[in-house]
């Protein structure tokens, strides 16, 4: 039987790029793929000539024998077409259907068996809440955890002190079964011996065979100063175990600070409100403010007014690269005396007295100013 085009089985134009003849190889591969077509033999021969015309194509020393000399240049070649091509045919045709249709092609033609990979420990994770004052500081803070470890019997072997393992029934030792896919002979980790190629005869009774025990363990961690709300610490080598020869896995723990009933914190800045009296605010004077390094002195001017910010450089936080400190931001809030005597409502009459202000009339000057800006 004469052999069609590879151009024509893959419908492009004999100028047709790489990436056109993966888009055509594509499309008739899901068309005519046999999962698709169950029975259907016509199907699967389209399926193989596909497969063919891709390989030869997508290959520019195959493309140009080919372009040149046709079928026969290839058999010159020493290339037969399929089927009878080795797996190295079919490289390439993962990122074309990748596993769309739940195999791998590099399965098709074995691949030797295949060891599995000694799994590294799991990640763990918690959140501890700190002071602010912690968190400005830094602190160890003892932790408890209940963990994997390697189990103590077994030393995470999994089986009996003595004990042997035995090739696995299902694969025969192989670490792979075969099983027919369509038209092709796929094969596949054994899920009984996960590719190991060998079963556990005598499993360990402490561990029941699993190579691990929950066992209760207490760190000491250190917080370094300067965390914020929502920083997430990673300590290394502090997870579960892992199989054994594998790694532990790490401990993430996530930082949450206690909202203080005195200062606000922006990054490394920390803010406060102090409140100071009607007296204070118009004579001035030095007030005690505190910080969380100790109460500081603060000189308050005379005159000054509610809302107005004094600036203490390096009493914030520390940043937690260790470079710098943030600063501290007091804004003064003036307090209008309440519930007053007689005596002190007749001095403060006498005030405004002397100030030329009358209480009990409306004060234009405001209105009026306020006017002029509108207008």
């Amino acid at each position: 039987m004469k052999k069609r085009d590879y151009y024509e089985i893959l419908g492009v134009p004999a100028g047709a790029s790489p990436e056109e003849i993966k888009k055509a190889y594509r499309r008739m591969a899901l068309k005519h793929h046999p999962d698709r077509n169950p029975g259907d033999k016509e199907a699967e021969e389209n399926f193989k000539e596909a497969a063919e015309a891709y390989s030869v194509l997508i290959d520019a020393e195959k493309r140009a024998l080919y372009d040149r000399y046709g079928h026969e240049g290839l058999r010159g070649q020493g290339y037969a077409g399929f089927p009878g091509f080795d797996s190295s045919a079919f490289e390439g045709f993962e990122d074309i259907l990748g596993n769309f249709f739940g195999f791998n092609f590099s399965d098709f033609f074995g691949g030797g068996r295949r060891r599995p990979s000694a799994q590294r420990g799991r990640d763990l994770g918690l959140e501890i809440e700190i002071t602010l004052a912690e968190a400005a500081a830094g602190m160890t803070k003892e932790i408890q955890l209940n963990r994997s470890e390697h189990c103590p019997a077994c030393r995470g072997t999994r089986q009996k002190a003595g004990a042997k393992k035995a090739a696995c029934p299902d694969c025969q030792g192989r670490g792979q079964v075969r099983f027919q896919q369509g038209f092709f002979t796929v094969s596949r980790t054994c899920p009984r011996c996960q590719g190991a190629g060998e079963v556990i005869t005598a499993p360990c009774e402490s561990c029941r065979g699993s190579g691990k025990v929950k066992q209760k363990r207490v760190l000491n961690v250190q917080i370094p100063a300067g965390v914020d709300d929502g920083t997430r610490l990673r300590i290394m080598g502090e997870g579960e175990a892992g199989d054994a020869g594998a790694g532990r896995g790490d401990l993430y723990i996530g930082i949450r600070v206690k909202k203080h009933p005195f200062f606000e914190r922006d990054k490394n800045d920390l803010h406060c409100r102090v409140p100071v009296t009607f007296v204070q605010a118009a004579l001035g004077g030095r007030i005690e403010v505190p910080t969380l390094d100790g109460n500081e002195i603060l000189k308050l001017p005379a005159g000054v007014h509610s809302g107005r910010v004094f600036t203490f450089k390096g009493k914030g936080i520390k940043d937690i690269s260790g470079h710098r400190r943030g600063d501290l931001f007091v804004r003064i809030e003036v307090q209008t005396p309440e519930n007053l005597t007689k005596e002190e409502r007749a001095l403060l009459l006498k005030f405004a007295e002397i100030r030329g202000e009358n209480v009990d009339s409306v004060d234009k000057s405001f209105v009026e100013k306020v006017k002029n800006i509108i207008n």
